[in-house]
């Protein structure tokens, strides 16, 4: 009478660890999934400052912002090279 009880008993208490086991496992991955819109907005925003970024090089590097610069006071002590001293490297 004792083996039947014993077997009902374990397999009540496997069915309910492997149970918690499954719900702790689909917590985990709902939690995983509620953070996806947060970092997908931080990724978006990342995003937009390299673009913002790379307008503000695109602009600062420009000829005519250069040459810009080159007339104000604090840089004029730079002049164009001289044509044997441009080196070219071919690829």
């Amino acid at each position: 009478m004792k083996i039947p009880f014993l077997r009902i008993l374990l397999c009540i208490a496997i069915f309910g660890i492997t149970l918690y086991a499954y719900v702790e496992n689909r917590n985990r991955l709902t939690k995983l999934r509620l953070g996806i819109p947060a970092l997908e907005k931080e990724l978006h925003e990342i995003w937009e400052e390299n673009i913002r970024l790379q307008y503000e090089i695109e602009r600062f590097e420009s000829p005519i912002h250069l040459m810009e610069l080159w007339r104000q006071p604090e840089y004029s002590h730079f002049r164009h090279p001289l044509l044997e001293e441009v080196v070219i490297i071919h690829e």
